[in-house]
């Protein structure tokens, strides 16, 4: 039997990089999470940095804690990290980047490296970009999969991304990329903003959806349960009735001021869910 989603929520560090990611741990561990995504992100997991021995050790503070890093997220919705740039050099770092953070994933006991599909430039044709990402992508994956890694890949609102924004676009890319590790990411925000519903995303993609982003918004923004005009209670349901097993995470920004004190806005969302899920 699925556990409750409230369960599958992970911690995550998503708000807090302007606190020590100790105190990230500590917070997440005393909300009661078992598994973290971990945003890499300075100042606690900058990937051109990051060494795996200080992958390791973010490991074992997780571990530590009683939880364990389930999904690694870098920083990836600016440049310079862009894997479909029409600039060469641009790009092809970009790649590079991807294919160390399988590598630290690896360090982190992560089994999941989360993917976007960058863009491509805006006065140039959709084709070019797309076919960019997609090889770009084939190849993070083919690298993340000979390490025994799982990836995802999440739709962008479009003002993120001119390429991937909806579940139909999701499908599309999954198929021109080929790789059976790839699968798709569902961010509630971006969905909305696309005007998808969480049964488009299982109508179009099946269980190729493997990670979630639960979050509110008005559609837009990163917003904590309650700040937003989603109907979280529908979503929780779909999921449910889709038989959704994966993880899903608060991906809390600094809207709201969330990252002046983290904590309150995590509680609050995770309470929202709780009752959501029939636990509250």
């Amino acid at each position: 039997m699925t556990a409750p989603l409230i369960d599958r929520i992970t911690g995550s560090n998503f708000s807090y990089q302007h606190l020590p990611l100790e105190r990230c741990f500590d917070d997440m561990a005393a909300l009661g999470r078992s598994h973290v995504e971990l945003w890499g992100v300075a100042p606690h997991a900058h990937v051109p940095w990051l060494t795996d021995a200080e992958a390791r050790r973010i490991r074992d503070a997780a571990e530590a804690r009683g939880m364990r890093i389930a999904c690694f997220t870098p920083e990836q919705v600016a440049y310079p990290v862009n894997i479909a740039s029409p600039s060469p050099r641009l790009r092809a770092e970009s790649v590079a980047m991807f294919r160390r953070a399988a590598e630290i994933a690896v360090h982190l006991g992560a089994g999941m490296l989360f993917l976007t599909a960058g863009r491509g430039g805006e006065d140039e044709e959709t084709d070019a970009g797309w076919a960019r990402a997609a090889g770009a992508l084939r190849e993070i994956a083919e690298h993340a999969g000979a390490l025994g890694l799982e990836c995802v890949l999440e739709p962008l609102q479009r003002v993120e991304s001119n390429l991937v924004n909806t579940a139909a676009d999701a499908a599309r890319m999954l198929a021109d990329v080929g790789a059976g590790n790839l699968g798709v990411a569902l961010d509630t925000v971006a969905a909305a903003v696309a005007g998808d519903s969480v049964d488009d995303y299982f109508a179009q993609l099946g269980d190729r959806v493997r990670h979630v982003h639960l979050i509110d918004g008005a559609p837009a923004g990163h917003l904590a349960w309650g700040d937003g005009e989603l109907p979280l209670d529908g979503i929780v349901a779909a999921l449910e009735r889709h038989g959704y097993a994966g993880l899903a995470t608060i991906e809390l920004f600094g809207d709201g001021g969330y990252a002046l004190d983290p904590r309150p806005a995590v509680e609050r969302s995770l309470a929202a869910v709780a009752e959501a899920s029939g636990r509250g």
